[in-house]
């Protein structure tokens, strides 16, 4: 089977630097995990953003803090969800001084919208369209688009103006030997919101769909795209 994002960059997946086909290439079928360990250069916040992004803890959606060489783990692990959806994680922590912030996502692709949909935080109330791209750098990047909120029977698709537009591109170095990534979070008016900047090392096991941690998955699933 083709992982999500295979069939979302169709020919396009070939033009990925070999390293990053591997970990944006497996599906639940091969039951294997990309595991990555590394530091982050740099985390930085708007302060004007510190209220929104403290509301995100809760629900383990970005946070209010920022730092230097900030060591981070990020988990991948592919599923089919209890929909039958074929689902990827994205489990990011980051270990401060004195607290370690998570950020959760979950990834599936979407034959309704013929795209990635990305949940995020624990409770996929928020779903978010994916745009992917091959870069001329064998690196792959990741916008986010459209985003709609869903808890209970409320839903509504957010305004452009009061979203957060995502970039993250994300490369191999062969010159370092090393994964890189950048994240860009930008407000349309108000201009950046929250951005990070490292590199790390993975390697992948595996796993049975009933042994991924209890803290990767999310604590319940959306069935609205």
């Amino acid at each position: 089977m083709a992982s999500i994002y295979q069939q979302v960059l169709g020919n396009d997946f070939q033009k990925l630097h070999p390293r990053i086909q591997e970990r944006f290439g497996f599906s639940s079928e091969d039951r294997i995990a990309s595991i990555g360990q590394g530091m982050m250069e740099r985390i930085w916040y708007s302060k004007w953003a510190a209220l929104p992004l403290y509301i995100g803890t809760f629900r383990n959606i970005m946070f209010p803090q920022g730092g230097e060489r900030v060591p981070f783990t990020i988990g991948n692990y592919a599923y089919l969800d209890t929909f039958g959806r074929e689902t990827v994680t994205w489990s990011r922590k980051f270990k401060f001084p004195k607290a370690i912030r998570k950020f959760d996502a979950t990834m599936i692709y979407s034959q309704k919208r013929q795209a990635i949909v990305d949940y995020l935080g624990s409770m996929q109330h928020l779903a978010v369209d994916l745009q992917i791209s091959a870069q001329e750098n064998g690196g792959i990047r990741i916008r986010s688009g459209d985003q709609r909120f869903y808890e209970g029977r409320l839903q509504f698709r957010f305004p452009s103006p009061l979203t957060g537009i995502a970039d993250v591109c994300e490369w191999y170095d062969d010159r370092e030997s090393t994964y890189k990534i950048s994240v860009e979070v930008n407000n349309p008016l108000l201009g950046p919101i929250f951005r990070y900047q490292g590199r790390f090392q993975a390697h992948f096991m595996e796993f049975n769909a009933e042994n991924i941690p209890l803290d990767v998955k999310p604590l319940r699933e959306e069935r609205r795209e």
